[in-house]
């Protein structure tokens, strides 16, 4: 532990940090909720299954929560893009003018005409939701990452959005930061080309993901950013080289163990997943232990003024243990003048990869916690955010 921490010191006091600011915005589960419409919910866990099984399970609004994105642009000359930065996927893909459908035509398109440096590939691609399919074509092109200018880049451009969820969402894309073991037709993740052309002065990016909508969330590459976090980076051997999956071997409520987890767990740590997500055997006793009630949404409301009377949940983890506090994971909103609070936990009902619980480590978690996705050494750290 002492090594690899002191590792990392060398490491962030080098030069060359690589920075994009990541803004937050309204979800799309929010803004079509504000046009009265009700966006069902799903099992966040689909998105982690076989390809080959997900056809006809897995619903665009994997991400209708989703709130934190940043710009990229492709080609010469460039052509920005808004994205979601996900370490739940491994694509990269935009809207492109190969697309008319609505949910494309409210945004931003690339135009492949436009770049003097895009080539074409002969191999088409989709990504399987319930409502139809997301399909695209592959070709190759420069992209820019918070500065880094990656050269020949396999990017994935949609012929085809269903539905019309997309049409409110505020990302024109997504970039995905999972292994390559799981991108869609064999694309080269975007981490995967910068590692190939030694881009980066180590193969590390870190989330910073900022509750305060005036204080700037960051991804950075390459190095991590002492002034971001507080205390140590503890690290986590990564489980599968899929997802960002690791192991988590208990979890307590207001310090006392559960059990729940005594036989093993797993969980995803996804920036591309709003919610905490819970193993649905185990959400009963959560809402319980909070007071929660669910509304006529499928939501779970309480008591804004509550909050502080709530439990502490912490996860222990390779040794040492996560606190998250009801501040974390309750969720307070305003609507009209009026301000409610609800529950930031969701469940699944489908195990891990391996046949254990699992859990998501999204956005309720995350902003709490600087994460370091260290590819090099197949490892993730936490330490908590400042």
């Amino acid at each position: 532990m002492k090594c690899l921490v002191a590792i990392l010191v060398c490491v962030a006091l080098a030069e060359g940090i690589i920075k994009v600011p990541l803004h937050r915005h309204k979800s799309m589960r929010q803004a079509l909720r504000d046009k009265g419409i009700v966006l069902p919910r799903q099992d966040p866990g689909l998105k982690y299954r076989p390809r080959e099984l997900a056809s006809a399970d897995m619903y665009i609004n994997n991400y209708a929560d989703t709130t934190y994105y940043g710009a990229i642009s492709i080609g010469t000359p460039p052509q920005s893009f808004q994205v979601l930065f996900d370490t739940g996927s491994s694509n990269l893909w935009v809207d492109s003018v190969y697309c008319n459908t609505q949910a494309c035509n409210t945004h931003r398109k690339f135009n492949p005409q436009q770049s003097s440096t895009y080539t074409a590939k002969q191999q088409s691609f989709y990504l399987p939701y319930g409502a139809g399919s997301l399909n695209g074509v592959f070709g190759y092109d420069n992209v820019n990452v918070g500065g880094i200018e990656i050269t020949n880049q396999e990017i994935g451009l949609s012929t085809n959005e269903p539905g019309e969820n997309f049409v409110v969402a505020p990302f024109d894309g997504i970039l995905g930061l999972a292994y390559p073991s799981i991108s869609a037709g064999g694309q080269t993740p975007v981490m995967d080309s910068m590692m190939a052309d030694n881009l980066l002065n180590a193969d590390i990016f870190a989330f910073y993901l900022s509750r305060n909508e005036q204080q700037g969330s960051v991804l950075s590459f390459g190095e991590v950013d002492n002034n971001l976090f507080k205390g140590q980076i503890y690290w986590i051997p990564v489980a599968s080289e899929t997802y960002w999956e690791i192991s988590v071997q208990g979890f307590q409520i207001n310090g006392q163990e559960t059990g729940w987890c005594s036989q093993g767990c797993q969980s995803v740590v996804d920036t591309g997943t709003s919610m905490l997500t819970a193993p649905q055997q185990y959400l009963g006793d959560i809402l319980q232990a909070i007071g929660a009630q669910e509304n006529q949404y499928g939501e779970y409301m309480v008591d804004c003024s509550q909050i502080n009377n709530m439990p502490t949940f912490s996860f222990v983890i390779n040794g040492v243990s996560f606190p998250l506090l009801p501040s974390a994971y309750i969720i307070q909103q305003n609507q009209n003048g009026y301000q409610y609070c609800s529950v930031g936990i969701t469940p699944t009902y489908l195990p891990s990869s391996n046949g254990q619980p699992m859990w998501i480590f999204g956005d309720v978690f995350l902003g709490e916690y600087y994460s370091v996705y260290d590819r090099a050494n197949n490892q993730l750290g936490f330490a908590m955010a400042v």
